[in-house]
């Protein structure tokens, strides 16, 4: 269809977005460090001669003019984000700020090795690029939207100038389901618990080891969270508050989960353990990982908790053996036990929706404290406000820091949409069943940009995503290009000006 496609080493098909998505996942693109795919976006489209606008964030605005027949009608905004989220399987070596992502087909699918793929959202960059290249398309004029750290803090998005914007119309091209339209999503905030920490010297015929929590699914902490896995960073509070009811033992590191916006699926803590006692603390840790196997036997069956022996034995006396003070220890254990994660409220308006979640994404130990972030989200700014004051009034009641930033506003329903009405046509015909619409319970940019302008008339559409923000990522190749078809024939749709 297009006469200026680029070269795909792996999908023989003739669908220009998967080659776009390729070449884009040769350039490591972590949230914060999206200069060089920025940039890599930026010379792509000025190679075409397009207007193109990046600004201090790294977002970018580029302007395709429309084609011809289409020179009345109102100008549409294509959007998506640039930055990932990166996570990986143990003992994979890979480095986000430096390695291309390792991508390969298993059938209809396409996938990575051993971490996560960048579907969410390399593929609203794609479908971009290739409506760039796409030379036979009709469709108004393009604004392409390409903003930053949209799976941090959306602050790409926050500080877009909506002055470059023209368009009213914006399709967001950074949803997982093809057949469903969302029109509406949450809010959200972080929230950081940051516990003091004070340290003394390991203790005497202690052996050292590390307490692991692995095997765990994990997800998107607003898609996924519905579906209450476990989250490792929880349940690693759980086993060490079982164990200091059991047996003394030392506490030096704890640490789990890479983004706030991940369900964690490890979590580990450094122990030290009477050389006495060790047999004992190995079996009160089967007997945890029993109770989770059990209480996640669905959402969750590779759950699994182990203590292992640190290299070289007992690690007491030497110099950097250093454990928590035992008033650390016991603080620390309990704002694993009591930080809010999970669902808080569903929706009772719409089924299988959540209202109120929070997650704890991030657990690090610092040189004096250790930290945890977790994301909150509601779709009403009043559950969320509660949420925050929630954990704040835990954190006065804990002794800890507290800091929250990073609000973004939900996205309301739109009564009135000429958008929605475009795509819910487009596809009875097309694909001859209805198209299903719905909220979500997921942070989308389509929120802050609806809050800058007003009058935007939006709607968040994609391709069968699964598993995004783990290892286990992958896209559906056949629905990519149903939903690159799809997506010319709503451009298709939108001659006609409304007035």
């Amino acid at each position: 269809m297009s006469s200026a496609n680029a070269e795909s080493k792996l999908y023989g098909g003739d669908c220009p977005v998967i080659p776009h998505f390729e070449a884009l996942s040769a350039i490591p693109r972590s949230s914060g460090h999206e200069r060089a795919a920025s940039d890599y976006v930026a010379a792509f489209a000025r190679a075409r001669g397009f207007e193109t606008v990046q600004d201090e964030s790294l977002n970018l605005v580029i302007r395709k003019p429309a084609s011809r027949g289409y020179e009345q009608a109102p100008p549409v905004i294509v959007q998506g984000h640039l930055d990932m989220v990166g996570e990986k399987n143990e003992g994979v070596a890979h480095d986000f700020l430096t390695d291309p992502i390792r991508l390969r087909l298993d059938g209809d699918f396409m996938t990575a090795e051993g971490t996560t793929l960048g579907g969410d959202n390399g593929l609203g960059v794609a479908f971009a690029m290739a409506l760039l290249d796409e030379r036979n398309a009709e469709h108004p004029a393009l604004e392409i939207l390409l903003t930053t750290e949209e799976e941090t803090s959306m602050k790409g998005a926050r500080k877009l100038d909506p002055a470059l914007l023209k368009g009213r119309m914006m399709i967001n091209l950074d949803s997982d389901r093809e057949g469903i339209l969302y029109v509406s999503s949450a809010g959200g905030a972080r929230a950081y618990h940051t516990v003091p920490v004070e340290w003394t010297d390991a203790p005497q015929q202690a052996r050292a080891g590390r307490l692991r929590v692995h095997g765990l699914v994990g997800g998107h902490s607003g898609d996924d969270i519905v579906h209450e896995r476990a989250n490792a960073c929880e349940l690693l509070g759980r086993a060490l508050d079982g164990l200091r009811k059991r047996l003394p033992y030392g506490l030096a590191d704890v640490r789990g989960g890479l983004a706030s916006n991940a369900i964690p699926r490890e979590a580990e803590a450094v122990l030290f353990v009477p050389e006495a006692r060790w047999e004992e603390a190995e079996a009160a840790v089967r007997e945890w990982e029993a109770v989770f196997q059990t209480e996640y036997a669905v959402s969750d069956p590779g759950v699994s908790v182990s203590l292992e022996a640190s290299e070289g034995g007992a690690a007491a006396g030497d110099e950097a053996a250093r454990i928590f003070s035992d008033a650390s220890h016991s603080k620390l254990v309990d704002a694993l036990l009591l930080i809010p994660n999970g669902v808080l409220r569903m929706d009772k308006a719409i089924p299988g929706l959540p209202r109120t979640s929070t997650n704890v994404g991030i657990v690090k130990t610092a040189a004096d404290s250790v930290r945890f972030e977790s994301l909150a989200r509601s779709s009403l700014r009043s559950e969320l406000d509660a949420a925050m004051t929630r954990m704040e009034t835990l954190a006065r009641l804990l002794g800890c820091g507290f800091e929250a930033g990073d609000y973004y506003p939900g996205w309301p329903y739109r009564m009135a949409s000429r958008l929605r009405d475009v795509f819910v046509d487009v596809y009875g015909r097309e694909f001859g069943r209805p198209m299903e619409v719905k909220a979500v319970h997921a942070g989308i940019e389509c929120g802050i940009f609806a809050d800058k302008i007003p009058e935007l008339d939006a709607v968040s559409y994609g391709p069968d995503l699964y598993d995004i923000h783990t290892p286990a990522e992958r896209f559906r190749i056949s629905s990519v290009e149903r939903t690159w078809r799809y997506l010319l024939l709503v451009l298709k749709s939108l001659k006609d000006n409304p007035a």
